[in-house]
Order: C-alpha cells, then sequence, then structure tokens
C-alpha cells in the first residue's frame, strides 16, 4: 500500500457507519461490531509496545478493565458523559502505563511479560475486594436513552468504537512513520546498540507503554454502557489479553495496519462462531490460527502479502 496517512480512509470507514445505522436491522449486528472494532483499538494498543518496541505485555486485560472501572466510579460519582469516561479511561490507564515502565522495563523478555501478567492479577484481586464498584459480584450500570441520530445507544457505541479504532489506526501510523517509530523498531532489534548508537531507549519505552496503555483504557471505558453489568470476570476476561496479542501477530507486528486486519479477520470469525457454534470456541479459534500462522507465516497477514507481491508495508 502507499505511505498515505488512514485518516481519510477512517473518516470514509466513520460515515459509513453511521449511514449503517439508518438501516436499522437486528441490534446483535452493532453488538458484534462493536467487539470487533473494540479489539482493533486493543490489538493496535498492543502492538505499540508488543510489535513496534519488542515487549510483549501479557496484562492488555488490567489496561482495558482500568478504563472500564474508571469509568464506573465517574459514573456513580458524576454521572459523567461518555467523551468525559473515555478520556479519563484512557488517561489513568496511560499513567498506570508510565508507572509500571519506570518499574518493569528494565526487566527484559520474558521476565518483562510475567511482570505484566503479575500486574493483571493484583489489579483483578483489587477490584474482587473494592465494595463500592461492587466487589466480586458486579455492579449494574443504566444505560443511558437514545441521543441524537441513534435510534438506540448500542449503535452510537457502535460508532464510538468505529472512531476510536480509526484514532488507534492514525495514532500507530504517525508512530511508524515518525523518528520515535525508527527508534522503537532499532530497541525491537537490538536495544544494546541502539543505546550505543545515542537511542534514549528508555524515555521510547516509557512513551510506548503510556500510548499503549492509554489506548487500551480508551477501549475499555465504554465498556459498562456496552454490557451494563460490570464484573472482574468479564472485565478482565483472558480473551482481551489472548486477542490483543494475537491478532497484531496474525495480521503482521511490523505495521500500523497489521493489528488492523488480524482484528477485522479473527474478531469476525469469533462473533460468526458464537452465533453459530458456542462462544466457547473463541480461545480455541485464535489458538489454532496464531499456531497456523506462527508456523506457515510468522510474519503475519502483511508478510505473506509481501513475499507474494513483493510489496512494501505501510
Amino acid at each position: 500500500m502507499k505511505r498515505a496517512v488512514p485518516l481519510a480512509t477512517g473518516l470514509g470507514v466513520v460515515v459509513v457507519a453511521l449511514l449503517l445505522t439508518r438501516l436499522g436491522g437486528n441490534p446483535y449486528y452493532y453488538f458484534a461490531a462493536y467487539v470487533i472494532f473494540q479489539y482493533v483499538v486493543l490489538a493496535t494498543a498492543w502492538n505499540i509496545l508488543g510489535g513496534y518496541t519488542g515487549y510483549v505485555n501479557f496484562g492488555s486485560a488490567a489496561f482495558f478493565a482500568l478504563g472500564a472501572y474508571t469509568a464506573v466510579v465517574l459514573i456513580l460519582q458524576f454521572k459523567a458523559p461518555l467523551p468525559v469516561l473515555i478520556l479519563a479511561g484512557g488517561l489513568v490507564a496511560g499513567f498506570l502505563g508510565l508507572g509500571i515502565g519506570y518499574l518493569t522495563l528494565r526487566l527484559r523478555g520474558v521476565f518483562f511479560s510475567i511482570a505484566t501478567l503479575a500486574l493483571a492479577v493484583v489489579l483483578q484481586t483489587m477490584v474482587v475486594n473494592w465494595e463500592y464498584v461492587g466487589g466480586a459480584r458486579g455492579i449494574n450500570v443504566v444505560r443511558p436513552a437514545a441521543i441524537l441520530w441513534f435510534r438506540t445507544y448500542v449503535e452510537f457505541l457502535f460508532v464510538v468504537m468505529v472512531l476510536l479504532a480509526v484514532v488507534s489506526a492514525t495514532v500507530a501510523w504517525w508512530l511508524q512513520h515518525s523518528w520515535i517509530g525508527r527508534g522503537l523498531a532499532a530497541i525491537r532489534d537490538n536495544e544494546e546498540a541502539a543505546e550505543c548508537m545515542g537511542v534514549p531507549t528508555l524515555r521510547l519505552k516509557l512513551f510506548a507503554t503510556t500510548v499503549s496503555g492509554f489506548l487500551m483504557g480508551v477501549a475499555g471505558a465504554p465498556f459498562p454502557y456496552y454490557v451494563t453489568l460490570v464484573e472482574p470476570a468479564s472485565a478482565f476476561d483472558l480473551n482481551y489479553a489472548v486477542n490483543s496479542l494475537a491478532m497484531p501477530m496474525i495480521g503482521g507486528t511490523t505495521t500500523w495496519v497489521g493489528p488492523v486486519i488480524g482484528a477485522v479477520l479473527l474478531g469476525t470469525a469469533q462473533q460468526v462462531a458464537t452465533v453459530t457454534i458456542s462462544s466457547a470456541l473463541n480461545l480455541l479459534i485464535v489458538g489454532v490460527v496464531l499456531v497456523a500462522f506462527v508456523i506457515l507465516a510468522p510474519q503475519g497477514i502483511v508478510g505473506l502479502a509481501r513475499k507474494v507481491w513483493g510489496g512494501r508495508a505501510t
């Protein structure tokens, strides 16, 4: 593909999403599409740290859940509108990413991954024992009535998540084609050599953890209005950690478009499996497809396309 800012295409996608809401139809389609675009945001966020920088994060669910529970607190305390929930959820998760980065980014390889997994366990334990947000039994959130252009609030959530997916993909595109992206790639390829060449490795890694955490928190902030019953088991669902890692690897981790492709394809397959067979097959689908790509196309769909067409990744 040509090196063109995806913003114009993204805005077109948002317009199409708006027009689709005028068609009505089965409300489940909007629920399913919301999940798919939610995974676009999560996969893109994971890829900024895991793909661009080479630091594998197993704690995606922690940042997602933090965004969700930040929204719950703001809803209970202030009845805050959705834009405030999204911004606050992103900021809180971003600050967590910055703080965890200071504590863990000197770890390398599997040690860093284990530390992020431990973070998710610690946060879930804290939420389970936090009665204000319902503890282990969860808490009900009243979804607002339909607003503006939309017949139902679910349609509105769908369009919001499409917009967030476009924004996250645009951020990833910008990072990939900026000096920051080149620095992150240098860290991924050989961190010691990058340090010797004067690359500010620690600052760039902290930047990556902050942006990645921010976007994951943004993805989680609308979650209370999507499910209306927020409980630790759903907010810290293993699917978020597994999918946010698998989708970029299936699509291709070295470009902004890889996570988008992986999230759309794998997310769609999971939604189809949910309604035709069973939702219990979701992780099985991820595992089988991921193993197949690791063996047959370790560079993902984008890498496979390069080999077949000799193209250049965006």
